[in-house]
């Protein structure tokens, strides 16, 4: 169905499809709340992040207010502000489903260079890539990146175009709190020195050691250059870019060895090693994912 059409035409339609929706007001943005609601002193609705008791009959509360309930999309209170919509919005996790928001062309290329295909909508500025499954909602877990979903709105713009997938653990590894700020005194937590990727270890691979060595070597640089912020994430996309050089290889390839090093540059820069595993073992497994 069309973004354009008369906006309570379209919740309709989506929430008899089973997606909670809610009204839009100029600005594109949800209504505000009713004198009781306001500044949520009436303590939030029960399925908000923090539960409160709130069984408020208006459209408050933005996305905890998204409905697929027909009654009370056209109930008289959520009538009155129908007339003033300009568009619609979603609850991505009450469909079951996450939202990843990308603002810009260079969000979108990162995308496409390394998430799973999905079905996408063309936004004003980017693309919203849509996936089965919820997570945690987020802001800002990289450049031009937002997750939409358990937490948050995300505006219908139709129904894009592609093969919805199902959320992989690149998506969710975003949302993963790190700590990518050096300490004082040295990093957040250090690995014992390991021995370097060979050939020793990777006596099925393909491909000869200078290409191996070469690959890993500009990827540890990547890792190595966040050392502000963004460590993990990019140790994240280093150990899927390079795993996915191997899906061909009869094996083994020594992949073990190599996250092991991806895995020590980012806690060189500071990210806590239980992070720093968690994302390169993400990043491993989701290249193999991509590839079967």
């Amino acid at each position: 169905m069309s973004a354009t059409a008369a906006p309570l035409r379209v919740a309709l339609a989506l929430a008899a499809a089973g997606v909670p929706v809610l009204p839009l007001r100029a600005g594109k943005v949800p209504f505000g709340n009713c004198r009781t609601c306001k500044d949520n002193a009436c303590g939030g609705r029960p399925n908000m992040k923090t539960a409160g008791p709130c069984q408020c009959p208006a459209p408050c509360h933005a996305w905890a207010a998204a409905t697929v309930d027909p009654h009370v999309l056209t109930s008289p209170l959520w009538a009155a502000v129908w007339r003033e919509a300009v568009a619609v919005a979603y609850h991505p996790g009450g469909a079951g489903l996450t939202v990843v928001d990308l603002d810009n062309a260079a969000a979108v290329a990162w995308a496409r260079a390394t998430l799973p295909a999905t079905r996408t909508v063309a936004t004003t500025r980017g693309e919203h890539w849509i996936y089965q499954g919820a997570m945690p909602s987020s802001n800002a877990v990289r450049p031009g990146v937002d997750i939409k979903s358990l937490t948050q709105y995300a505006r219908w713009l139709g129904p894009g175009t592609g093969r919805m997938a199902v959320l992989p653990a690149a998506v969710r590894a975003l949302v993963v709190k790190e700590d990518t700020t050096p300490g004082r005194r040295g990093v957040a937590s250090s690995l014992p020195t390991r021995a370097p990727w060979n050939r020793s270890v990777a006596t099925g691979c393909r491909h000869t050691e200078r290409y191996v060595r070469t690959g890993l070597e500009r990827g540890l640089a990547l890792v190595r250059a966040r050392a502000e912020s963004g460590a993990g994430s990019q140790a994240f996309g280093v150990a899927r870019f390079l795993a996915a050089q191997h899906t061909a290889c009869p094996g083994p390839c020594g992949l073990a060895a190599i996250g092991e090093e991806i895995t020590a540059a980012a806690v060189s820069v500071g990210v806590p090693e239980a992070y720093a595993r968690r994302a390169v073992a993400n990043g491993l497994a989701a290249a193999v994912e991509r590839a079967a």
